[in-house]
């Protein structure tokens, strides 16, 4: 934020420097405005921005006040993690790293792509046997409790692949304001592939589901980070409706290699939809539970938003919390960059994804006036539920300057993306505001 200030503070000397006039009538101020701490500035000098991003603004009109312009918005800053190529840092303890939306690109994303969501430690990779790693089912509403190894699990039951999209609760949390706590995604705590495993309704079902079972939990083999082994990083997990779901799997397969190491090689459970961190990861243990699972991470405000809509900065009390399910519906334009410069008078096409938690996306529509008026891009159907489904579009703008082009998606039920940042909320979960990219037409 502070670089994008002075940016815009050195743009603005420039602009003005040739017009004293202007800059005495002028007045800029940095203050954020609450709805969006990354995207917008209260009366932020439109000349300025101009000379910033290096042309004039054709639909200036247009652009809601003090906007600040997608070519200064994001920074994308790669690292390395062992099998992991281009992601973004945004923790080291535990490892958390979101993918930048041009890697994103792919109809099935990479694993070496995949964002990592950890809460804890990770079980150290030598420690870890295929053969040998159990998984226990039992919990109160559990009629025959058994251990399962691995092989056992997978000579036992049939095995199933689906294309399942995952997306971190917090995704978009950098834009909330007044921030919120957790680490800051921006836009790449999503991805999605192809999981290979079992139907956990099937393993479930084999050892017996009491009459009174409303709910399972999961416990992984990852450790607390303060070292104590009495204490769970997470433990979370859903309803028996989402757990006897078709597509709900105990998964060890990913892109058609073991999972990776950082996504809970070498077993993770899959429940797919719902905030991420419903889908347990190096997972030893599911519980049949007859309440709601009231593991670590449950209770209290995580994973939770206000029941009602609450002014920004509002102390929630945690009896007035509910648990996040299915995720809201969203898009991101995966091609090309933010920032490329295109000829005018040449179509300008570009693609992306889009994915609505447990309903499908019905329809995608893009704008290059900052969101005054909508055109429908093409829309392709999920491979199967729970998929995220792509999409592509081409435009031709009218004539040279800046532009931003702003994607968004409705889902079956007639909700579409908001264009800022939705309701605040204390952890700042469930941001969908629609996507944008910059582009210089030249």
């Amino acid at each position: 934020m502070k670089k994008i200030e002075k940016e815009l503070e050195v743009g603005l000397h420039q602009a003005y420097e040739n017009d004293p006039i202007k800059a005495d009538m002028d007045v800029f101020d940095r203050e954020v405005d609450p709805k969006s701490r990354r995207g917008f500035l209260k009366k932020s000098s439109l000349l300025a921005m101009a000379a910033v991003v290096g042309s004039n603004i054709p639909f200036a009109s247009k652009m809601p006040g003090g906007l600040i312009p997608a070519a200064l918005a994001d920074t994308n800053e790669p690292f390395s993690i062992p099998g992991k190529d281009g992601l973004v840092y945004l923790n080291d303890r535990p490892v958390n790293a979101e993918t930048p939306p041009h890697l994103l690109d792919d109809k099935f994303t990479p694993g070496k792509h995949f964002f990592i969501r950890n809460n804890g430690i990770p079980p150290k990779m030598k420690d870890i046997d295929f053969d040998t790693w159990t998984l226990e089912i039992a919990g109160e509403s559990c009629l025959n409790p058994q251990t399962f190894t691995l092989p056992e699990l997978k000579a036992k039951f049939k095995h199933y692949t689906y294309a399942i999209q995952l997306e971190c609760g917090g995704n978009g949390r950098s834009e909330y304001n007044p921030p919120a706590k957790g680490n800051q995604w921006t836009t790449g705590a999503v991805g999605c592939g192809r999981w290979t495993g079992i139907r956990l309704r099937d393993v479930l079902q084999a050892v017996g589901i009491k009459d009174d079972a409303v709910y399972i939990g999961y416990y992984g083999k990852d450790t607390h980070l303060s070292g104590d082994p009495s204490k769970d990083p997470i433990s979370r997990g859903v309803p028996m409706d989402k757990a006897l779901k078709d597509e709900t799997l105990i998964a060890w397969e990913y892109e058609g290699e073991d999972i990776p190491y950082y996504n809970g090689y070498p077993l993770r459970l899959v429940a797919g939809g719902w905030p991420g961190s419903t889908s347990g990861k190096w997972l030893s243990k599911i519980v049949i539970r007859n309440k709601v699972h009231d593991g670590t991470k449950m209770g209290g405000q995580s994973y939770r938003v206000p029941c009602n809509p609450v002014a920004p900065g509002t102390k929630v009390p945690d009896e007035d919390m509910c648990i996040i399910e299915s995720m809201p519906v969203k898009s991101l334009i995966t091609y090309p960059k933010s920032g490329v410069t295109h000829k005018l008078g040449e179509s300008f096409s570009f693609r992306g994804k889009a994915w609505a938690g447990e309903e499908e996306v019905k329809e995608m529509d893009i704008s290059i006036d900052f969101g005054a008026t909508w055109q429908k891009a093409n829309l392709k159907k999920p491979v199967n539920r729970l998929a995220w489904q792509e999409w592509e579009a081409s435009v031709k703008f009218p004539k040279k300057g800046y532009y931003e082009v702003w994607a968004r998606a409705t889902d079956s039920n007639g909700e579409a993306q908001p264009t800022i940042v939705p309701g605040w909320n204390p952890r700042g979960y469930l941001n969908n505001s629609c996507h944008r990219i910059a582009i210089q037409v030249v």
